[in-house]
């Protein structure tokens, strides 16, 4: 592993622990050059993945950019790390069993929209709000609607066709 901070080739593992509910590995490593302190996390993937963007482009899946996208979601929410991750995990998974290579992206909306309606009402508007790209207040009143007529009868949103 190269050091992020001198580029040096060889750098040193200090510490390993898994996480995730043991579907990653979390290592701490020291550089012996520079000295510099860095963590790397290691997950097994199942096959590459390709996001289907919906002007046809075509870019590699980044599990970092879909955990990004969900945090902004989540932001000042009273929601557990632990359980943003396995929801991470979880959409992950789903993608990599699915037998496709390409993904098109708004099926992967589709997914955090499912994963967000069951984790926090609220993230889920917001992301709703920039996945469905809401243009007026009657947007946010529709889903609104949609949620509260969910509670009453108990009954969960349909957001995503499965594959």
């Amino acid at each position: 592993m190269r050091c992020p901070y001198c580029s040096c080739e060889e750098t040193q593992v200090k510490d390993s622990r898994p996480t995730e509910e043991n579907a990653a590995i979390r290592r701490r490593r020291v550089c012996p050059d520079c000295g510099g302190r860095f963590t790397t996390f290691e997950r097994v993937q199942l096959r590459e993945l390709t996001v289907l963007k919906r002007s046809g482009r075509k870019v590699p899946f980044d599990r970092d950019k879909l955990s990004k996208s969900v945090a902004v979601a989540l932001r000042k929410r009273p929601i557990e790390t632990e359980r943003i991750d396995r929801m991470v995990s979880g959409i992950v998974r789903q993608l990599e069993s699915s037998g496709e290579t390409e993904i098109p992206s708004s099926t992967i909306g589709a997914y955090v929209m499912d994963g967000l309606r069951a984790l926090d009402s609220v993230a889920y508007v917001r992301f709703a709000s920039v996945y469905r790209d809401f243009s007026e207040a009657a947007d946010f009143q529709e889903v609104l609607g949609e949620i509260a007529r969910d509670d009453v009868t108990g009954a969960a949103l349909p957001v995503a066709k499965k594959l």
